[in-house]
């Protein structure tokens, strides 16, 4: 992914819901010391990147087992191909499986798209950090547990970091990635609730489904990159806009699903900011945007269309981005579709009893000036519903979600300066029987980037990513959780030179916090001139 330049104004002149909380960290506020002094500006090396993130939560007390899933440097766009196989010594049936990935570059290099895949299913996507000449390292975490029925076959292992190395573009990517299971324990529960019975790639338009299945989910690892426009599609503005980066419909995306021609799940697609993002890598130096490193996929509930997809028939199941300008590239959008079977069924029937897609409403207004300015409103409804009669009983599935998104975009002539304050918010309930689960999701984007006197360009942004759920179940309130991951910086640097002549400052924040049912999470990192200066706890 190449970094636009001031957002491409130089060329006139870059718990979720489903996460799990861990246990209360000591805290180290107040009475914590001093991190170290930060030089008067950036140097030819910092601290290696680190995310405020929680750590992902292992087992204890039971045995585990190392596979080592993929070991490559990325030079140009060959991928890295090998085989997997299970692990012998942890069983069939784990309590949790973890993905790492460590990796190191140094020299130049731009921000690079990964992903991984295993058996045709993706299991990781992600993306690179951007070097210092001294070189730096950085580490991955990720929960694969859902994933046990494609870690229990053995299977091709794709992977691919696509990068170019030439006189200019020096930094190798250098990976390791390995998977570490969590043996069951022999006297404990069987495989979480949340682990589906399969996995399927929808690697074809028409993919077979066992017909036994009583929930039906798809996730899509959908990101807009590449290098174009859509690497920025919430800065994309109409025709009538004397903007850089065209779109007829402005910047409002949607991603979604449909089963047979007919619309079957909605998203707003997390605005990731890569780490060349908004003109300014001394943003992103240590301290990546939320989602950077670990693309969280969009996760849909297609039960209420269980039924249909149970009758034995090929169906068809699309994933488009809504839009996008005709034949614009950008956007990738790998999916899988996780079923969940009913054992004491062969063929579980049921029907679709509502399908309420509402009018998608989308509106920008340009106000020309010596400040442009576009104002966008966009909103979505679906609602959707159905039964099932499995082998215990009639199970009837409710699913209501609701986009929204509102941003004005303002920008001078030559897009001298460049500014953007957004706000999209998704809200879906699942009502399951007698369990509803609620989640309100939050995504923010407020920056600006100005190019000023001697061609010093500053960057001033706050990212956050936001999400509230709550379980309810025959009216008690068995699980909740509230995320506020939280990032702001300000770098300046001078425009247009070599590397060391550009006098480069920044101070980046960021603060996750995760509080619920199940515990308390809470960390700050702060970084001056690339020096980690605030590593604290609260919780």
């Amino acid at each position: 992914m190449r970094q636009r330049t001031v957002m491409s104004m130089l060329g006139a002149t870059l718990l979720a819901a489903a996460t799990a909380l861990l246990p209360a960290a000591p805290a180290s506020g107040a009475g914590a010391p001093a991190g170290p002094q930060p030089p008067a500006e950036f140097g030819t090396d910092w601290h290696d990147p680190v995310t405020a993130a929680p750590p992902v939560p292992r087992p204890t007390g039971v045995r585990s087992c190392e596979v080592a899933l993929a070991k490559a440097q990325f030079r140009d766009f060959t991928p890295y191909k090998g085989a997997y196989t299970p692990p012998k010594g942890c069983g069939d049936r784990w309590s949790a499986v973890v993905l790492r990935l460590d990796g190191s570059v140094k020299g130049r290099q731009y921000d690079r798209l990964g992903n991984l895949t295993l058996g045709g299913v993706e299991i990781f996507r992600t993306s690179t950090p951007q070097p210092s000449p001294d070189g730096i390292t950085w580490s991955v975490e990720k929960d694969v547990t859902r994933y046990g029925d494609t870690l229990r076959r053995p299977g091709p292992v794709e992977m691919l970091i696509g990068n170019v190395v030439d006189d200019t573009y020096t930094g190798v990517i250098d990976v390791t990635v390995t998977l570490t299971f969590y043996a069951a324990p022999k006297d404990g529960p069987g495989p979480s609730a949340d682990v589906p019975d399969r996995v399927i790639p929808l690697d074809t338009p028409s993919p077979a489904l066992p017909r036994n299945s009583e929930r039906i989910l798809a996730e899509v690892y959908a990101t807009g990159s590449g290098g174009g426009c859509e690497e920025y599609w919430y800065l994309s503005a109409p025709d009538a806009a004397p903007y850089s980066c065209k779109a007829p419909e402005g910047p409002h995306r949607e991603v979604r699903i449909s089963v047979d021609g007919r619309l079957a799940g909605i998203a707003a697609p997390f605005p990731t900011v890569w780490t060349g993002g908004w003109s300014n890598p001394f943003l992103w130096y240590v301290t990546p945007a939320p989602r950077a490193f670990d693309v969280k996929p969009v996760v849909y509930d297609l039960t209420p269309f269980a039924a249909l997809l149970n009758d034995g028939r090929p169906h068809r199941i699309e994933v488009t981005v809504a839009g996008v300008p005709a034949g614009a590239p950008g956007w990738s959008t790998p999916t899988n579709l996780l079923l969940w079977q009913d054992e004491g069924r062969e063929v579980v029937t049921g029907a679709l009893t509502r399908h309420d897609t509402g009018a998608p409403d989308n509106s920008t207004a340009y106000k020309p000036g010596r400040e442009h300015r576009l104002t966008t409103e966009a909103a979505h409804r679906l609602i959707l519903a159905g039964y099932l009669d499995t082998s215990h009983g009639r199970v009837p599935t409710t699913v209501t979600r609701s986009l929204a998104h509102t941003s004005v975009h303002r920008w001078t002539d030559g897009e001298t300066t460049d500014a953007l304050t957004a706000h999209w918010t998704d809200d879906e309930t699942v009502t399951s029987g007698r369990t509803v689960t609620r989640t309100h999701r939050t995504y923010a984007m407020d920056g600006e980037t100005t190019l000023g006197a001697g061609d010093r360009l500053r960057t001033v942004l706050t990212l956050g990513d936001r999400a509230d759920t709550v379980v309810l179940r025959s009216g008690a309130r068995p699980a909740w959780t509230r995320l506020d991951d939280t990032y702001t910086g300000d770098a300046t640097y001078t425009a247009g030179v070599p590397r060391d002549q550009r006098h480069a400052v920044g101070t980046t924040t960021e603060r996750y916090r995760l509080h619920g049912s199940a515990g308390c999470y809470d960390r700050t990192l702060t970084a001056v001139q690339g020096t980690l200066t605030e590593d604290r706890r609260r919780c």
